[in-house]
């Protein structure tokens, strides 16, 4: 009789023991394709006063549903120190776009005026088969100005003048068999619907100027309801020193991401975003 109830024990708790293995498996399937990321943005405790604090937070995005944005890393630009610093970004950049392409996450190649070098690419074809789709009402989001001056252009090369010197995206950053190619707002969400994108993480130049403004970056999309990241250092801002407000080339840049830290989005740093997608849940 003993025999027989150590022996229903026994099986209960193997019975146990094998139904927390399973639940264990079935949690780290239901989270195996997510990553964890630290954002930062910025509050203003008091909506009296015109004071920001920065503030992180940690948050999870799925990889399914996650894509990258590169906007405007052209090959040659009208303003040649921004041709300078675009070939240094481009440097550090493709490493994270390999990391991610390994990780499932979508690529998106966004060099805008460009899209006739790349008319018989297979990428950039593919986006033109996406199902079209109806945008949303947009959502009314407020748009102050910026903290900067880029009225003249923000080039600080003197002697520079505006004119198209682009042909291609910057040929150091790698175009992926599975990547899209597309510099169209509307393409681009149909894109997004058709692959069940909810987020994207946006890098590349200029920071004040497209990365807010085309019809495919920050500003649009989010009055379309994507989540948008900007990677703030993967970008550079169209700046001047010598206009207002008067501070460093990095100085304007830094004060035009804390403001779409205030206004638009959070951001995130490339170590962090490439550290999460090369976790143990990495697909290679």
């Amino acid at each position: 009789m003993i025999y027989q109830m150590r022996l229903c024990v026994t099986a209960v708790f193997g019975l146990g023991v094998a139904a927390l293995a399973l639940a264990a498996t079935h949690e780290g399937a239901q989270t195996a394709g997510e990553f964890t990321v630290r954002l930062r943005g910025r509050v203003q405790p008091f909506k009296a006063f015109d004071s920001w604090q920065a503030v992180t937070l940690d948050h999870s995005f799925r990889r399914a549903t996650s894509a990258i944005l590169i906007c405007d890393m052209w090959d040659r630009h009208w303003c040649s120190g921004a041709t300078k610093r675009v070939g240094l970004l481009a440097k550090r950049m493709d490493p994270m776009l390999r990391t991610a392409r390994d990780a499932g996450i979508l690529i998106i190649h966004s060099p805008s005026d460009t899209m006739d070098f790349y008319k018989d690419f297979p990428q950039r074809k593919a986006v033109l088969q996406a199902p079209k789709v109806n945008p949303p009402v947009e959502l009314d989001l407020k748009d102050p100005p910026l903290p900067i001056d880029d009225a003249d252009g923000g080039c600080d090369t003197p002697g520079d003048t505006q004119h198209k010197a682009w042909s291609r995206e910057n040929p150091l950053l790698s175009i992926g068999p599975h990547d899209f190619i597309s510099d169209d707002g509307t393409e681009i969400y149909n894109l997004l619907r058709q692959k069940g994108i909810r987020t994207l993480f946006l890098m590349g130049v200029h920071t004040n100027m497209c990365v807010l403004n085309r019809t495919f970056a920050i500003k649009q999309m989010s009055r379309w309801g994507i989540e948008c990241v900007l990677v703030r250092d993967l970008t550079d801002a169209m700046y001047n020193p010598a206009d207002r407000p008067f501070v460093t080339h990095v100085q304007g840049t830094e004060l035009v991401i804390e403001h779409i830290e205030k206004y638009w989005c959070p951001t995130l740093l490339t170590r962090d975003f490439a550290a999460a997608l090369s976790g143990p849940t990495a697909s290679h």
